[in-house]
């Protein structure tokens, strides 16, 4: 890992730096380019704006590790709330919650306890997914997404390339067939659990996309969504699409709001499936320092501002 996506990383961390740095009015300017605002309306807005160009969306209220039984409720009361306003717009849209919003800090009966609640309300024919958080999670959120998905099968997983135990999960998930996003990963996580080089991230990526389009996933309907910017990476699972003859339904792209524009758009006129995750909230410090570790080339400018500010 890098020198610089450890700071950041450590910098998504610290409640010191988030209590700071949301003040500076370049930082907010700054994340304004991966959310179009901090309110569900914001949200909900720009995914009308992306629907005119084909482009489906998915929403998450950014927060994590809550500690208050109350909060964990409200969390989940504003997801309902989210959902009737998907519905009552028209939108082709999904929504995409952390366990630890729901309570899983204070107990996984909490946490399932909402997310089934939030499940139910999304009704059968929109997925609710379930992001994955630091490796510590895993098991316990694994545990939790198969209880979930016995009952309801509306109900997704995200699973990291960068973690090693992901191939075995993906095999032991797959008997159930299931929905997964698959995504590179992008917390602080040592050598001992996941590749530290981003170069083998990316072929372990690739080897774990081909695994979610083989004909044993097809045959037991597993939707894969891939979760990734990198424009090579997806270039190399179109060809591999291609290659296998499978139809453009058969996979999706998922990008986050303001990343790769372009290439959200080509994939939408192109007829294949582009969705974009739309975060919003005011808890957007430790996820904006998580963007920018995987994005370097925007970590000198902000950082440059920063100290002078």
């Amino acid at each position: 890992m890098s020198i610089m996506r450890s700071l950041l990383l450590a910098c998504s961390q610290s409640a010191w730096m988030r209590e700071r740095a949301t003040h500076y009015r370049f930082v907010r300017r700054a994340v304004s380019r991966f959310m179009p605002g901090e309110t569900a309306q914001d949200a909900l807005f720009a995914a009308q704006q992306l629907q005119k160009l084909s482009i489906r969306s998915v929403f998450t209220r950014l927060g994590e590790n809550i500690t208050d039984r109350a909060e964990a409720n409200a969390v989940t009361e504003h997801y309902l709330e989210v959902l009737d306003r998907i519905r009552e717009l028209g939108l082709a849209g999904e929504v995409s919650v952390k366990l630890t919003q729901l309570g899983l800090d204070l107990s996984p009966e909490l946490a399932i306890e909402n997310l089934v609640r939030i499940i139910q309300h999304a009704g059968g024919g929109s997925v609710v997914w379930i992001d994955m958080e630091a490796s510590n999670y895993v098991d316990v959120t694994l545990d939790l997404y198969r209880r979930a998905r016995t009952q309801y099968p509306n109900t997704g997983i995200c699973l990291q390339a960068y973690l090693y135990r992901t191939n075995t999960d993906i095999k032991s998930l797959m008997a159930q067939g299931f929905a997964i996003r698959l995504v590179k990963g992008a917390y602080m996580e040592s050598a001992e659990v996941a590749f530290p080089r981003k170069s083998d991230v990316d072929e372990n990526y690739f080897t774990l996309a081909r695994q979610l389009l083989s004909d044993q996933a097809r045959a037991l309907g597993v939707r894969a969504a891939f979760a990734t910017h990198d424009v090579t990476l997806i270039r190399r699972i179109i060809d591999y699409a291609n290659s296998e003859k499978l139809a453009k339904s058969s996979l999706e792209f998922q990008m986050l709001y303001g990343i790769q524009r372009e290439e959200q758009l080509r994939l939408a006129r192109e007829g294949w499936k582009s969705v974009v995750l739309i975060a919003y909230g005011s808890y957007w410090f430790p996820w904006y320092m998580r963007r920018l570790a995987e994005r370097p080339a925007n970590v000198f400018f902000v950082l440059r501002n920063l100290l002078s500010a």
